[in-house]
């Protein structure tokens, strides 16, 4: 990890979660404190969840909640979206943007992503913008390049580390069980933070980027341990408060 930038461990639990798991949050906000120590937490739920978990953590300091995806827009004729407006009033302190699964599922491009991460500051919001490759990309040796057409153009201009979070996420590695070597994510990361010192300066020096892709207890610390990794996206081990706060554990 780089010297001086807390780490963040965000769950991302995708569409994945009932009024039942309530339970597993709760769970989570009793077990934090200790590795809150270490760490920010932050759960992203489905959108219709992010109410309720949002109101059990309200006055906690060790657990936020957030959500994963909102539309460009505060409000309008968007049947089935919801406004990163309506995510703040439900409680929400972030936003993740720009998902692979978001890309792909549903074709979103570096600008509509752009557009996101500032509707998301207009809600007073961080954005947690994500990039990534995939398998053929990277066995084209196209790692380097697609990443940085991501970062110029999903990051907006202006983006500061108090309203700004990276997270690189290789597409081959998501919920596949493969992860990069140690090595590799050292070599992602500090190209990672090579263009955003290049763009944003001290800002950049101080932006956090989270590793994402199969991130679980098992590899969480060695993962944790490498130098520009600011802390973890977590998919699938997010979904359990055990695992969840055994990778939050382990923090450096």
């Amino acid at each position: 990890m780089s010297d001086g930038i807390r780490p963040l461990i965000a769950g991302n639990w995708k569409m994945n979660g009932l009024k039942a798991s309530i339970h597993e949050f709760e769970a989570m906000l009793v077990g934090a404190p200790k590795p809150a120590a270490k760490a920010d937490l932050l759960v992203c739920p489905p959108a219709t969840l992010v109410a309720a978990f949002a109101e059990k953590a309200r006055g906690s300091h060790v657990l936020a909640v957030g959500a994963q995806d909102c539309h460009p827009d505060p409000s309008g004729a968007h049947t089935g979206d919801i406004s990163a407006e309506m995510l703040a009033d439900a409680g929400g302190k972030a936003i993740i943007v720009g998902h692979s699964e978001r890309r792909a599922d549903h074709n979103e491009s570096d600008h509509l992503v752009r557009q996101k991460a500032q509707a998301v500051w207009r809600a007073g919001l961080t954005a947690i913008v994500c990039i990534g490759e995939t398998q053929k990309q990277r066995d084209q040796g196209q790692t380097l390049n697609i990443l940085r057409g991501q970062l110029n153009l999903s990051l907006p201009d202006g983006s500061k580390s108090a309203n700004l979070v990276v997270a690189y996420e290789p597409v081959w590695a998501i919920g596949t069980g493969l992860t990069p070597t140690a090595e590799d994510v050292e070599q992602i990361h500090g190209f990672i933070r090579e263009l955003l010192n290049a763009r944003f300066g001290d800002e950049g020096a101080r932006m956090r980027i989270l590793y994402g892709g199969s991130v679980k207890p098992s590899n969480a610390a060695e993962l944790l341990s490498v130098t520009n990794v600011n802390g973890a996206l977590v998919g699938g081990a997010s979904l359990k408060a055990a695992d969840f706060l055994a990778i939050a554990t382990g923090c450096p």
